[in-house]
């Protein structure tokens, strides 16, 4: 059911949702196959903090919680029911949750607008909406919140704690890039799988991690469709001069529409005009679900480049050459360094090397050289952002060059941009999260690298054209 409107009042209670003090799992199961299962154990096993309270009317407890028989017989209050009951019964458990005054729901529960009940669905958000509780899904995988120690879902395990927050249309999508987040680093702060977006919707869950989330820098979003393309653009229009969005529109192809109608019950449209509109509301959008990562791990790490001259230092002149590529494909200019600037980087390469740009300290550049040049490149005031490629030689160790990154970086503070690749084998992947755990986002190749600075840029201009 289409929202009537952003809805601030929804908006200031998903804090309920995504910071809970207390949980009931209605539809708790004490057979490890079911979901209601995984969700329980979840939550225990994931370090939540806050009160747990399975609800299961044929069982005294389960992991050594106490089970009660509805949401009447919870003795506390509860923030958020996480409904995992089958969908014949889950209009009674809405019924229960309205009984008891719980504050927010996620439905994980599937079986209606995906399947053609929509009646059904409707009277689930009529409820809702009459009594003020704000209504996830159906049809979610959950929700998680990896600074709260929140796992109110059926995925794997938290994700990566960080500061992207990631709204997913799919649910499936979203399980398995939690193991994307721990294998590459990409920190999450919150993940929303939002199903049918039968209530809450895209708009006010980008309010809420932009104007009311602290730990949330940057919002990453899968979309399919969307019902309320008024209030999105608003939402965004209001979160991008403050927060980085960044989105992947799915369904542009003519399949792909029918899958993402068949998928969420959503109608996708025409791509044509999602890109207008994210132009005009200030959304960055990418063609893949790397570059989503990509880019929103830069983007929540970094601050935006605000000019136009971005400087590439590099030991191997054809990563220097494939970055080159990337920049002018992902539309940004590289021009020669100043003249003071490239005198001064003269001093940290042999004579064969090049100062031009890509700065080439060629197979002869140490950890030492490096962090020289890179130290150089910072302080100039004509730089504007910063790309160090490194190809692993046995001239140094790519720990060593992570080093020599991370100090100029973090003594300066100049808030000009930094991006790496390390292009090698496992020693070269370690240094690269080596660095991402410090605040440096890092890639295995020069294209990537180059394609999340495009974002930072992109944000830059951003911020230029909304105020920011």
């Amino acid at each position: 059911m289409r929202i009537p409107g952003i809805r601030e009042e929804v908006v200031e209670k998903l804090r309920f949702m995504f910071e809970p003090n207390s949980v009931a799992v209605v539809g708790a199961s004490r057979d490890p196959g079911k979901i209601g299962y995984q969700c329980l154990r979840n939550l225990v096993e994931g370090g939540y903090g806050g009160r747990i309270y399975p609800i299961n009317p044929n069982a005294d407890e389960i992991m050594g919680l106490k089970c009660f028989p509805s949401l009447s017989e919870v003795p506390g209050e509860v923030d958020l029911a996480l409904i995992v009951v089958p969908a014949r019964i889950a209009k009674s458990a809405i019924e229960d949750c309205v009984r008891k005054g719980v504050k927010a729901v996620a439905m994980i529960t599937a079986g209606f607008s995906e399947i053609g009940k929509k009646e059904e669905e409707d009277e689930i958000v009529r409820i809702c909406r009459e009594n003020g509780i704000p209504l996830l899904g159906p049809n979610i995988v959950g929700i998680s919140n990896s600074w709260k120690k929140c796992n109110a879902s059926f995925c794997q395990s938290l994700p990566y704690a960080g500061r992207t927050a990631f709204i997913s249309q799919s649910g499936a999508l979203a399980i398995a890039l939690i193991g994307w987040t721990w294998l590459y680093r990409v920190g999450l702060s919150s993940m929303a799988s939002i199903g049918n977006k039968a209530d809450v919707d895209f708009s006010e869950l980008i309010l809420y991690f932009g104007e009311r989330d602290e730990h949330t820098n940057c919002i990453a979003m899968y979309i399919e469709g969307l019902d309320a393309g008024p209030e999105f653009i608003e939402a965004c229009r209001r979160v991008s001069p403050k927060k980085p969005l960044v989105a992947l529109k799915a369904g542009k192809s003519e399949r792909g529409v029918a899958a993402a109608a068949s998928h969420t019950g959503s109608l996708a449209g025409a791509p044509l005009i999602y890109s207008a509109a994210f132009k005009q509301c200030g959304v960055i959008e990418v063609s893949s679900l790397i570059e989503l990562f990509d880019s929103a791990l830069a983007l929540s790490l970094q601050p935006p480049m605000l000019g136009d001259f971005p400087l590439i230092i590099t030991n191997g002149g054809g990563a220097g050459v494939v970055a080159t590529d990337a920049a002018e494909r992902y539309g940004i200019p590289i021009s020669d360094s100043p003249p003071d600037l490239a005198k001064s980087l003269r001093k940290y390469m042999p004579e064969f090397g090049s100062a031009k740009n890509p700065v080439d300290l060629t197979g002869m550049g140490t950890a030492d050289k490096y962090e020289g040049a890179i130290r150089e490149a910072l302080a100039h005031p004509g730089v504007d952002g910063l790309a160090v490629l490194y190809c692993h030689t046995a001239i140094t160790s790519p720990m060593k060059v992570a080093e020599a990154i991370y100090g100029p970086y973090s003594e300066l503070k100049n808030n000009k941009p930094i991006v790496a690749a390390f292009i090698g084998g496992s020693e070269c992947e370690e240094a690269a999260s080596w660095l991402k755990e410090r605040g440096v986002p890092a890639f295995p190749s020069p294209e990537r690298a180059m394609r999340a600075l495009s974002a930072l840029r992109a944000y830059g201009r951003i911020r230029r054209r909304f105020g920011g």
